[in-house]
């Protein structure tokens, strides 16, 4: 006899229209991102409507408590295994407080996307470890969640890439075909998160030509430079605080002086490399230990800045007619995005708003739709897989009971 909830989610997955939430915790600790989807078939004939979209602030004992281990080599590891439990129990609550708040019945969704918090995220080019592979850890566990909502969840989706010889991120690149990609148009989708990171859709198609990215810092320094210096403020809102500085050309130049801008595509990295003792060691080597803060917001932001521009122009070449669609925090930091429409003068700057997906929920609905493909997806969709994209299905089941 067939176990009744695998008998449930063959019919999910039979389903024309699904109603699926996409949660999506960023390395910012800014809050859960949650985003009802109705998603509709699969493949590159996915279609997508967001149907809710909230954001759900952390206060500051959940932050408190996840930067105890954020990026740290050296944690306790009884408070890992209490938060792995924690953050899976409080995403649940939030889901629950969301579809009250929305008047939607639990039993009406279909499955729930967790991403998870990451908390160390391992790369071969950071550990530099000869007989360890790639590595990466999301905790806020899938089945405290599926228990506490009621709902299949379907979650630790970076595994399985990684597992395929990947590095785990980004796994961008996967939504990014299924919803953006589009014959004879260039696009670059570029997020700008506490790491920033960019999908390559050349206009042709071909899966073999897709990658997806890291570029280094997006919002992260400049964020935690914030908060060491102004208790209570978590960014630079609208990049107030660098407009009022200048560039440090020597600064600059150190931070830039990092083995990762050199290094091959798709490459992936976080804060456990960009963090504010890489930017005291940059200070250090650059001989200006006596610079303000403003200048060094102003640096900061054109650091970001620089190695994204720099990034996509070693991708594009000479390639025409771009389209760069944006999403994540960055978007709303007008002087790094002043800087980026400088330096890539020769494309245009759209949101992914323009294609119907708030640019906030971009990510949350990029696992939403990563969970329909785990379901009732075919790998085979994307090719022989690229590096970096590997043809697979990505996300552990579990079932509420």
């Amino acid at each position: 006899m067939l176990n009744s909830n695998i008998s449930k989610l063959v019919q999910i997955s039979q389903k024309e229209s699904k109603q699926i939430i996409g949660l999506m915790s960023g390395t910012s600790l800014d809050g859960l991102d949650i985003a009802l989807c109705e998603i509709k078939g699969s493949g590159i004939n996915t279609q997508i409507l967001i149907k809710n979209f909230e954001t759900i602030k952390y206060d500051d004992d959940y932050k408190n408590e996840v930067k105890e281990i954020f990026s740290k080599n050296n944690i306790n590891l009884q408070k890992l295994c209490l938060l792995n439990e924690w953050i899976g129990s409080k995403h649940a609550s939030m889901v629950n407080d969301c579809l009250l708040k929305w008047e939607i019945k639990n039993s009406d969704i279909d499955l729930i996307a967790s991403h998870g918090q990451t908390i160390y995220h391992a790369p071969k080019n950071l550990h530099h470890h000869e007989k360890f592979g790639n590595a990466t850890l999301q905790i806020g566990d899938g089945d405290h969640i599926a228990v506490a909502t009621g709902i299949i969840t379907i979650s630790d989706f970076r595994q399985k890439h990684i597992a395929a010889g990947a590095e785990g991120a980004p796994l961008a690149s996967y939504g990014d075909y299924l919803l953006f990609n589009k014959n004879e148009e260039n696009r670059i989708l570029l997020n700008i998160g506490g790491i920033a990171n960019f999908t390559w859709l050349k206009g042709r198609m071909d899966t073999n030509e897709i990658f997806s990215t890291d570029t280094g810092p997006g919002n992260n320094l400049m964020d935690a430079f914030i908060q060491d210096h102004y208790p209570g403020k978590y960014f630079d809102a609208g990049g107030t605080i660098a407009k009022q500085g200048s560039v440090n050309k020597n600064l600059l130049v150190a931070l830039k002086d990092d083995p990762f801008f050199n290094s091959a595509f798709p490459k992936t990295t976080g804060p456990e490399l960009f963090n504010m003792d890489y930017l005291k060691r940059a200070v250090e080597r650059s001989g200006n230990s006596t610079i303000n803060i403003e200048d060094t917001m102003s640096t900061l932001n054109k650091f970001s800045a620089d190695t994204i521009a720099d990034a996509i122009k070693k991708c594009i070449n000479d390639t025409a007619d771009i389209k760069i669609i944006c999403s994540g925090g960055g978007i709303y930091n007008n002087m790094l995005m002043a800087h980026l429409k400088l330096q890539l003068s020769n494309c245009s700057f759209l949101t992914s708003e323009f294609f119907g997906i708030d640019p906030d929920a971009k990510e949350a609905v990029l696992f939403a739709v990563l969970a329909n493909e785990c379901i009732c997806g075919d790998p085979q969709v994307y090719g022989k897989g690229s590096k970096g994209m590997p043809a697979i299905s990505m996300g552990k089941v579990s079932f509420p009971k």
